[in-house]
């Protein structure tokens, strides 16, 4: 009987998708008319030359980036590349970035997680995750940056329901959707799925000060699917909750076989006894890491019975209330942490799976609140209110905590994952504000043919009744966003001056270039509006590594660094240092310029690559002199008497330049 239940409803998720009839979640309200239209563009505008009160970060799933929104006017203000080479920046181009992607092309970034400090967010780092290699990323918000990043993970398959962080960003954690034999590379068949697979879950001991993760240990968990998680707070701090499903360990047509029990499981972590049990040695090191086995360490993992298929768990602003969201089920069930304490006191089981101790729901259970169809995932706006997100209803529902009645629902267009209020999972709501991060579009929006964007609205929460603002499209996929005060966030204006940084030239009578046997390091300067050297020469087969330092000191003078057919570019900001790091494998002349304006005479801004071919006379130089340094004033280096530029931009010896179109072959160019 379940599993018909459980078919039909997955029925009903196809027919939405395949653009079915939705309900309407209000129909005791009259259609919105033009007095609400004006009040909610009154409501969204933000007069040019004003700030937004919020920022929104929004993981942006398979594009790999971080997308970044300014509420209440929903203007998207900057994209974060992550786990994904972005040309636009020269994110995964230029040697930094390159090797923290570490030869990936492509990442999955499902979820976002501000660090927090006593339970409220700080502003200081964001961290986020890669459902697709199991990668980890740190951000730091001074400079939208990402600042570090971890991984391939050891033992982790799928970091899904990762990352979130504990009230004091002590720890990220971050558990596996998928199972799979350990350590990664092991082969089983799947007919052992139930002895040789396992879920784990990472922990990522975080340096408060530079918020870098370190992989502290790992917990050794069931081969189900591990999904949304959330970290206690208050009375539950130093608890985790992990939603599971597919507790039935199906490995195929998972749609049915994987929602054939009624129930599955939150596992109930203790953190705080897992850190112990590593500081003990009661672990075992698999691929280097520190694994508990919480079937054999009694007194960290707990099983808490929940309808079928959870995607979602939330702890409430005081700590006090566990929110479990069965996306198969018409209602969320709400536990009780104090009810949890005490059946784990009075042992209050009626069981185990997998060696861990399943509590008795009914010790724990506050209240089943029927929210409506496909609860997903819940916030909280700081009033007593919580809001669930309805997949199936295609509407978010508005309840109150303790007396568990629902007070109002309303539609959004189409299939919403997950919500975000403003600092709704913190300990301190700030409300207000929510988005609902919808998986379908449909007809919202202008056709851009087959494939559609995703949609974000913007909902006002702060009366009585919920209302709908504002429509904005995004790229796929919204899987998670938070909000967080604006004036939380103290960016960076411009790079500080450091003249002591590694591979930092200030001035342009610095600037050089030397050979140290195959490799060539130029260390230049780019400033409105040139780059000293604009003359760089080279060896076909050398490694040549291009260290600029943009010194202009004004915000927003961003210089780029682009090689024609080298397929190479990177941004520079004010008062930073990057270096570009490639081999000169194709002999010729090779154009450079900046990629980002930056003044009148930003057309002029632009140099030249030589690659002496293998093979020809004076294959040793370097900069057309071999280990010289760049004159002052931007002529070349090794040039009688400095060199002067020519219109060209290079100097020839004897005074000779380019002519407009470089010269005819073999023949010296005209100067003019």
């Amino acid at each position: 009987m379940a599993a018909v239940a459980a078919v039909a409803l997955i029925g009903l998720v196809a027919f939405v998708i395949r653009g079915g009839r939705l309900p309407r979640a209000r129909p005791d309200l009259p259609p919105q008319g033009p007095a609400d239209t004006r009040a909610a563009a009154l409501q969204t505008y933000v007069p040019s030359g004003k700030l937004d009160e919020f920022y929104l970060f929004a993981s942006g799933g398979h594009s790999g980036n971080v997308f970044v929104y300014g509420l209440p006017s929903m203007r998207r203000i900057r994209t974060i590349p992550v786990f994904t080479p972005e040309s636009a920046t020269g994110w995964g181009f230029e040697k930094e970035s390159r090797e923290m992607l570490g030869g990936f092309h492509w990442g999955d970034l499902h979820h976002v997680a501000l660090s927090e400090t006593g339970g409220k967010y700080d502003g200081r780092w964001l961290f986020v995750s890669d459902m697709a290699n199991g990668r980890l990323a740190s951000i730091d918000l001074h400079t939208f940056r990402v600042h570090q990043m971890v991984g391939p993970l050891p033992n982790i398959a799928g970091a899904h329901c990762s990352v979130f962080v504990t009230p004091n960003t002590e720890y990220v954690f971050a558990p596996s959707r998928l199972a799979m034999p350990i350590p990664r590379g092991t082969y089983a068949p799947l007919e052992e799925f139930g002895s040789r697979y396992y879920g784990v879950m990472a922990a990522l001991k975080v340096d408060k000060d530079r918020g870098e993760m370190s992989l502290a240990w790992e917990l050794l968990l069931p081969p189900w699917s591990y999904d949304l998680s959330d970290a206690g707070k208050g009375p539950s701090d130093g608890w985790l909750f992990l939603t599971t499903y597919n507790t039935e360990e199906a490995t195929s047509n998972l749609e049915a076989n994987a929602s054939k029990r009624d129930r599955d499981y939150i596992v109930a972590v203790d953190w705080r006894a897992a850190e112990r049990a590593a500081r003990e040695g009661r672990y075992t090191v698999i691929d280097g890491a520190k694994v508990i086995d919480p079937s054999k360490v009694p007194g960290i993992a707990y099983l808490l019975p929940v309808a079928k298929s959870p995607h979602g768990v939330d702890v409430s602003p005081d700590g006090r209330y566990i929110v479990a969201s069965g996306k198969l089920a018409p209602h969320v069930t709400v536990f009780d942490f104090e009810k949890l304490r005490g059946a784990i006191a009075k042992k209050d089981f009626t069981g185990e799976a997998r060696g861990m101790p399943v509590v008795r729901y009914e010790a724990v259970r506050a209240a089943e609140v029927p929210v409506g169809l496909g609860p997903l995932h819940t916030q909280f706006d700081g009033k007593g209110f919580a809001y669930t997100s309805l997949f199936l209803d295609s509407a978010v529902a508005k309840w109150r905590l303790g007396t568990w009645e629902v007070v109002d629902r309303i539609p959004v267009q189409y299939n919403v994952g997950h919500i975000a209020v403003a600092e709704g999972d913190t300990a301190a709501p700030v409300g207000r504000y929510l988005v609902s991060l919808n998986k379908m579009a449909k007809d919202r929006y202008l056709s851009v043919g087959p494939s559609h964007p995703e949609s974000l609205q913007l909902v006002d929460i702060s009366g009585q009744r919920m209302r709908l603002l504002y429509d904005a499209p995004v790229d796929p996929e919204p899987h998670y966003g938070q909000i967080i005060r604006a004036d939380r966030i103290k960016t960076t204006v411009v790079f500080d001056k450091d003249e002591k940084r590694q591979n930092s030239v200030w001035r342009p009578a610095d600037a050089r270039v030397e050979r140290r046997g195959d490799e060539v390091h130029v260390y230049g300067v780019a400033v409105r509006s040139r780059f000293v050297p604009d003359r760089i020469e080279v060896n076909q087969g050398d490694r040549v590594f291009v260290h600029l330092t943009n010194i202009d000191r004004d915000q927003d003078i961003t210089h780029g660094f682009g090689i024609l057919n080298y397929d190479l570019n990177m941004e520079i900001q004010p008062g930073e240092t990057k270096t570009m790091e490639f081999t000169a494998d194709k002999p010729g002349v090779y154009p450079f310029y900046c990629t980002n304006f930056c003044s009148a005479l930003h057309q002029e801004m632009q140099g030249w690559l030589l690659v002496r071919p293998k093979g020809t006379a004076g294959g040793s130089s370097a900069a057309a002199g071999a280990g010289s340094s760049a004159a002052p004033g931007g002529g070349s280096s090794g040039l009688p008497g400095g060199g002067t530029p020519g219109p060209g931009g290079g100097t020839q010896p004897g005074g000779g330049t380019p002519g407009p179109a470089g010269g005819m072959p073999g023949s010296e160019g005209e100067g003019r």
